[in-house]
Order: C-alpha cells, then structure tokens, then sequence
C-alpha cells in the first residue's frame, strides 16, 4: 500500500516531496516537523532509495526511538538499516569502527563529566597546580567550550591572553593525551575525533560519503561547530542533505550551538530549497498570539508567520507573588484546583523554572500538598554512586587501561586504601604505564605486602575472567556475576535502612535495563551497552507513564509539549539571567528561551514572578522581568488576565481579588504596596547614584557583575553584586574600584 501523504498539509506535503539535493525546512514550534521528517525519510524508501544510504541525525536519544517506530509502521518494517540517532550515538558508531586509525582501539570507553573532572583534578595535582585555588571544574567547563568550537590543545597555545589561559594550555594537553593514554574519550571527542579522522583518511570520509547519500537533521539551530563541519563533510558529495530547524527555538548557546548555522545554510549549499511549516497544530491562538508577540522583539531571525486553526482557548494568567514560597502554593492550588474543575490528570502538568535551585521550595510545596512530582535534569539515573560503581567494573572489563574506572573500582576492594592506589599511580607515572600494566607484574613488585599483591591479584583476575565470560555468556548472566563477585548487594542487605533498600532497588534497575538492552538487540555486547548509557540525556529520562507533575528546566522541556504549562521566576536577573544583561545577542537567546516555553503549553499557561526571593542565601527584592513588560498592550488587553493576589505569609493563604471581565478594554492590575519594601529610592544625599538594582557593573578584580539590591545611605552605600565569577560580594561603595557598564 503506497504511502498516504493526504495526512500532511500542503506546506509539509511539498517538503516530504522533496528529494533530490539540499533542501531547509523552517518549523515552527507545534507545526508538525518530526511527522515532516518521519514522512520525509519514508517516502525516500518508498522512492526507492535503500535504507541502507540513509542517515538521520536527532538532538535526543527520545527522538531517534520515535522516529524508528513511526517509520516502521509507513513502510512496514523496511527500516531496519536506516542509520538514525544522535550525533554522538552516530559518531560512537564509526568510531566503534575506525578508532584503531586514530591511535585507539574499537572497545574504548566514554568519559563523563564526573570521570572528566577527576582526570582533570589528578593531572593538576602531578603538575602542582592548586586545585583550591583554581576548581577543577572551571577547567573542565573552559577546556569543554574549547571543544565546542574545535580549538585543540596546539591553536589555543597561541591564544592564551589571561593568568587562567595559561593555566587550562598547561592542563589542556596533558588532558587529551591522558584520555588517549585510558583508551578513553569525552563526550566532546565523540565529534571532534570523527573531523579527524576524516581529514587524515579521505579514503574513510568518501566511504561514508557513498554510505550516507542521503542526509537528514533535526534541530539544526542548535548545531555547533563540530557538527556543522560533520555535516558538510558527508554531505559534499551528493548534497541530499535535508535540515529541519527553528532559529526561534535556539537555546544552546551555553553548550556551544551556534545559530548562524542555520543563518548560513542557504550560503553554504547554494541549490537550497527552502520550506515554511506555520501552522501550529499544539496550541491555542491566545497561547500563539504571545508567543508571537515575545519572539518578534527579536532583530536576528528567519521570517515566519505561525497561525493555528485551534480555538481561542483560556485566557493566560499573569500572577504577581510576594515570595517565592508564595509562587510555589499558588502553583499546587492552582494544580488541585484545575484537577478537580476539568478531570486532568497530574502527568499532564509541567512547572518550568530558568534554573534548577529553583525546584526546592516547589518540591515542598507539592510533597505539602501532598501532589506527586518527577524531576528532569536531578541525579540521573547512570550518576548514581550505587551505579557508577558497578558501572566502572564493566568499564575496566571492557576497557582495562581506563586508569579512571581503575581507581574507582579499587578504592571500593575492602583492604585496598588510598595510600595504596596513590603509590599504584606513582608507579605507573614513574614507567609511563597503565595501572593495568602494573597490576598485570604485582606479584615481582617489592614495594606492596602479600596482602595487597593478593587483592590486587583479585582485581586482576575479575577482569580476565568476565573479559572471557562477556563473549561466552548470556550478556544478563555475565552482569549478575559481576553484581555478585562485588558483593554490593550483600553490604546494602545487611546496612537495612531506607536509603541502602533504595539503592538495592536502583541496582535491581540496573539489571532489568540490561536484560531489556539483551532482549531487544540482535547482538548484545557489554560495550554497546556501556555507550548507550554514557549517551543518556536528561530528555530521555522522562517517564511519560507515571502519573506525577513534571518539575523541569526551560532548557529541558525542548521538545515536549504539556496540557497546562507554570513559567516561574519571570524577574530580572533570574528570566533573562544576570549575565545576558550586557549583550544583545545573549538576551535574544534568553527571549528564544521565553518562546520556548511558551509554546511548550496546549491548552493553559500561567506565568508567575515574586516581588521578593531567597537569592544566594538573602532574601532578595525583584523586579518582574523585562519580558513581561514587552508584551504589546493589546495583547495583553485581550488575552491575559492579571491577577492581584495578597498573600498571608504566616498562614499561607490567599485571597483572590474579582477577575475582570475576560472581553474588558482595560485591566485592573492590583500592585501590592511598594513604599513597605522600596529600598531603591535615590536619596538626595546619595554619592553613589548610578548603582542601583538591576544594573552592570565592571570591578577590577572580581570582573562583570550585577546589582542585586543597595543599601545605606551617602559615604555608607553598600551594594550586593553578583559576579559571574566568584558570586556574591557585600561591597562598600567608597572602597570600590569599579565602574558602570554604559
């Protein structure tokens, strides 16, 4: 039965319909891009192109599985070659292939941020830099934006300008051989090893150039270099290469997306075909309406005119609060109240915040309310220590001369100490060896007693024997044993308390994603299993079957859509973030991120801000975020309701004020009175006028900051600033050597 395009609209008809040659598709959000897509690849199949020559790139493991499932079912199974996933689940792929090429081998382990972190901290402590002084995970952080733009160890020595610089150029190189050195790579080497290789072998990059012939990517906006430069490789021969993407729903900036990507694409292939997908089938035309009204105050962006055929639906509620305790009660009212007026259920609800330390005093006021709730983005599943543990056992079996897993799993030997593993890594570093090399000879080592030499020998025989078991045993047994032999379970047995059952019950999780990877894959191996889980995102973690309020960042919520939708914190400094204050190119990032969840919403959407909230430790005054002060009057005046709520602190009740007329001109906005709690007020005698809340300011030691509030009067104002790089500072203004940002 031939594929039934009579499902798409027109504009989506034409795109799927589009084969040959470089093809960008422009969709808005809700208007339908993964059935453009899904369709799109089908009935490349259905043309007669094999699946074999398909490659389809996603941004989340979530996406990918979708996609498959769907295809499945146009083409009835005919799918199974397709190559489709993440970008780094592809790159692991070739890898998994060619690695031998670049100075590994095929059975190498991933480094995560924790593993990265303490690789990181070890090789400042061997090269004397104080890792008090300099965080390891500032290192990290500036070596992974590097990455990010594919500046390696050799270009940025020459572009070392700071005190820090030199400090990341001493670790930076030290870092990438040491991966090298563990058969190990990061998650940004998961891009940037694939350029390489492709560059030093032409003959490998014009083999995956005939494989992939035709090439399709998701969420291109949020692309960076190293994909971007991925992208052109494969694709420069053929040029089938079809892109889906929004430039209003970037929002990566922070992890290294680059949006003149997609700016770039009708530039870098110049047959481009360009497709617009408008129709937004998510939400209602109030919520479109605002989401419009927010985006279009951005300069930068690829002309697009959403529209909807949906109803009008409910009016928004734009709700002042006088704390962010407040915020958080209103929230679980209005969560009981819906549930018990239209029969929702709780999955149905997301509460979405611009950063994560602001779920703690939603969590209490949900578990008080006595409303389940799951969190996106807390401790994943794969970083928890229980799991690590036993991770870094299968990595070591797989990968023995990952030195990191090495230094895990012997500090979890009973009997084995630091000062044992601390003279094991002196040793290795003396012979430029592995620990495995040195565990491999122990027994004609003289510095360690028989004692030691016999537990060492027990770590070593571990990994011989699950080394030969691995490929001679069902994968699920060989995981039990390992399980076993570790005596985890036992430990936790006999511990007996709530917290040791939990991680029992997470080791019992454990398994069964095992046993469902086994079941459900033709040629089950440790070390696949091992990549897929190290390729794990937060997005992917969301259980859509548990009943339970969903608790997530804006940045998490990419992609998913919720009946009713909370936007929390809308206050300056916190939406838009402090640090977007200065450049105009960050604040359209952080009015991108506004759009995003906006849109997320279908039916309902409250936006929240508080006049008052517990910033770093003090209870701080806000000002509501600009955002909201941009929204256009008639917008306002036909499709937001504005409530003015008091708010008793002590009892934690509220009293609702009458609603307006939904079709009135006018709205009555009910201030709270601000002389009780104005701290701002320019006082004649004030020295110091021009630092004041809200505005940026450039001090010669601590650098950029913002103004979080003032206080005292001529010679004693004092300012509370925050940093972008040491935090929080209480500042007397006479003492201060800084200035303004103009």
């Amino acid at each position: 039965m031939p594929l039934d395009l009579s499902l798409l609209n027109p504009a989506q008809k034409k795109a799927v319909e589009e084969i040959k040659g470089p093809c960008m598709i422009i969709a808005g959000a809700g208007s339908g891009k993964t059935r453009v897509l899904t369709y799109k690849i089908a009935h490349l199949i259905e043309s007669g192109i094999s699946p074999f020559e398909i490659l389809a790139l996603t941004f989340t493991n979530k996406a990918a599985n979708e996609m498959k499932e769907r295809i499945s079912e146009l083409v009835k199974g005919n799918s199974e070659k397709i190559w489709m996933g993440t970008f780094h689940s592809m790159c692991a792929r070739i890898l998994r292939i060619e690695a031998d090429k670049i100075g590994f081998t095929r059975n190498y382990t991933i480094y995560d941020t924790e593993d990265s972190v303490h690789l990181i901290k070890q090789i400042m402590t061997d090269s004397g830099i104080s890792t008090e002084n300099t965080n390891p995970k500032g290192i990290h952080s500036a070596i992974n934006k590097l990455k990010n733009k594919l500046i390696l160890p050799l270009e940025f020595s020459n572009l070392i300008k700071t005190p820090f610089d030199k400090i990341i150029n001493s670790v930076y190189d030290d870092y990438q051989n040491s991966l090298l050195k563990n058969n190990c790579m990061d998650f940004d080497d998961l891009l940037i090893k694939p350029i390489e290789l492709f560059k030093r072998y032409p003959d490998v990059l014009e083999k995956y150039q005939a494989r992939f012939k035709f090439i399709l990517v998701d969420e291109y906006q949020d692309t960076n270099k190293a994909q971007y430069i991925l992208i052109k490789l494969l694709a420069d021969k053929f040029k089938n290469v079809s892109i889906v993407g929004d430039d209003a729903q970037s929002i990566y900036k922070w992890r290294g997306a680059e949006i003149q990507n997609i700016f770039d694409f009708e530039d870098d292939f110049k047959e481009c075909k360009v497709f617009r997908l408008e129709q937004n089938y998510r939400s209602t035309k109030n919520i479109l309406n605002l989401a419009d009204d927010v985006i279009k105050k951005n300069r930068k962006q690829i002309t697009k005119n959403l529209w909807t055929n949906n109803s009008d639906g409910e009016l928004i509620h734009l709700i002042e609060t006088m704390t962010d305790k407040d915020e958080s009660y209103r929230i679980a009212r209005y969560i009981s109240e819906e549930i018990q007026k239209k029969k929702l259920n709780f999955k149905d609800f997301v509460v979405l915040y611009r950063t994560n330390a602001q779920s703690r005093t939603l969590e209490e006021s949900l578990r008080h309310n006595g409303i389940p709730y799951i969190i996106v983005g807390g401790v994943r599943f794969y970083q928890r220590k229980e799991i690590k543990d036993i991770l870094s056992h299968f990595k070591i079996i797989v990968n023995p001369n990952d030195n990191e897993s090495m230094i895990r799993v012997l500090g979890l030997k009973g009997g084995i100490g630091k000062s044992t593993i601390e003279r094991l890594l002196t040793l290795a570093g003396k012979e430029d060896k592995q620990l495995f090399d040195i565990l491999k000879n122990i027994k004609d080592c003289e510095e360690f007693s028989n004692r030691i030499k016999n537990l060492l020998v027990e770590v070593l025989n571990l990994i011989y024997k699950y080394q030969y078991l691995k490929d001679e045993i069902n994968l699920s047994e060989a995981v039990r044993g390992i399980i076993d032999e570790m005596g985890i379970l036992r430990t936790l047995r006999l511990e007996n308390t709530i917290e040791a059952n939990e991680r029992m019950n997470n080791i019992e999780e454990l398994i069964s994603a095992v046993a469902e990877y086994s079941d459900s894959t033709d040629e089950p191996s440790l070390e696949i299993f091992l990549q897929q889980i190290s390729l794990v995102a937060d997005i992917d973690e969301v259980d859509n079957q548990k009943n339970a309020v969903t608790l997530m960042t804006i940045h998490s919520a990419k992609g998913l859509e919720f009946p009713v939708v909370f936007i929390t914190g809308l206050e300056e400094g916190l939406f838009p973030v402090s640090g977007s204050m200065t450049s105009e190119e960050e604040m359209e990032e952080e009015r991108r991120l506004f759009y995003v969840a906006i849109t997320r919403a279908k039916q309902k959407l409250y936006m929240l801000f508080a006049n008052q909230r517990y910033r770093f430790g003090i209870q701080s005054y806000q000002m509501k975020s600009r955002f909201l002060r941009e929204i256009s009057e008639d917008i306002l005046n036909s499709n937001i309701t504005i409530e003015g709520l008091k708010f008793n602190e002590n009892k934690q009740s509220t009293k609702k004020k009458k609603n307006r007329d939904s079709k009135a001109k006018a709205i009555r906005y009910e201030f709270y009175d601000r002389k009780s709690f104005d701290k701002e007020h320019i006082e004649s005698n004030d020295k110091f006028p021009d630092i004041k809340k809200g505005v940026t300011v450039n001090h010669n030691t601590f650098g950029k900051g913002t103004v979080i509030s003032t206080s005292g009067r001529g010679l004693d104002k004092r300012a509370e600033i925050y940093f972008e790089d040491v935090g929080l500072k209480k500042i007397v203004l006479k003492y201060a050597k800084m200035r303004v940002d103009d």
